[in-house]
């Protein structure tokens, strides 16, 4: 017999996975590209849009097999490997990312917090990021082979405080706003060697440089495929509930 989960549980999982990297991709991609992030990452957004409706689109045609399938169908084997290899490749480092990003948070929170309760103790903020982060991904993957109940679960708990989180997050930056005005963000393009890899031996300018500053905030973009999976879940009326 076959157990379907509520859309509030199937929504808790898909939120997970596409809301965690907006927690960290400004900052990573402003390291990468400079004062014009925001503009990119509002770009790769925009190109979500379209590829969200066809996720949709694909499920409600109960194509099965998520991205693979939908790609192979529509565009051939060729293409629908080169984008279920990027999948791939997105999960494995959206994962590790957001995992270390978290502990980077925690220890700094630690280190700021327990001085003022005179707490004479500090956390090494690389070395608990990866404890921290072998430890998260251990127990969510113990969560996930113990079945979708289990997971989506936890998926409402977290996205509950993740709630939380962002209504402070918002209102501390309104008050932000109020105190030290608005300035519209630059298209100042500044590449970090890091951020160039094997690039910087040259100079990335035009629309080579677009393309690398693009890449650096494709991250954005990670967690439509999770509506693939989950849809299959999902209690009736699905394409309804899917939508919403």
């Amino acid at each position: 017999m076959l157990s379907f989960i509520s859309f509030g549980r199937a929504a808790a999982i898909v939120l997970c996975d596409m809301a965690s990297t907006a927690w960290y991709i400004g900052g990573i991609v402003e390291t990468a590209i400079g004062p014009a992030a925001p503009w990119f990452i509002l770009g790769v957004l925009l190109c979500a849009a379209p590829v969200l409706a066809l996720y949709i689109e694909g499920s409600a045609m109960f194509v099965r097999g998520g991205v693979y399938k939908v790609v192979r169908e529509s565009m051939g084997g060729t293409l629908a490997k080169i984008s279920v290899s990027a999948l791939m490749f997105d999960y494995v480092l959206t994962g590790a990312i957001s995992s270390v990003s978290a502990g980077q948070y925690l220890a700094g929170l630690m280190n700021s917090a327990l001085p003022r309760l005179h707490v004479h103790w500090t956390v090494e903020p690389h070395s608990f990021s990866v404890v921290f982060a072998l430890m998260a991904v251990a127990y969510f993957w113990r969560q996930n082979i113990r079945g979708i109940e289990e997971s989506s679960d936890k998926a409402v708990k977290i996205m509950t405080l993740v709630a939380v989180m962002g209504v402070v997050t918002f209102a501390w930056a309104a008050y932000t706003i109020s105190i030290r005005s608005f300035r519209w963000p630059s298209m100042d393009l500044r590449f970090t060697p890091e951020s160039l890899g094997w690039l910087s031996a040259g100079s990335a300018v035009g629309k080579l440089g677009l393309l690398v500053a693009f890449g650096h905030a494709f991250l954005g973009m990670s967690g439509l495929e999770t509506l693939a999976q989950v849809y299959r879940e999902m209690e009736a009326p699905k394409l309804k509930n899917l939508k919403r």
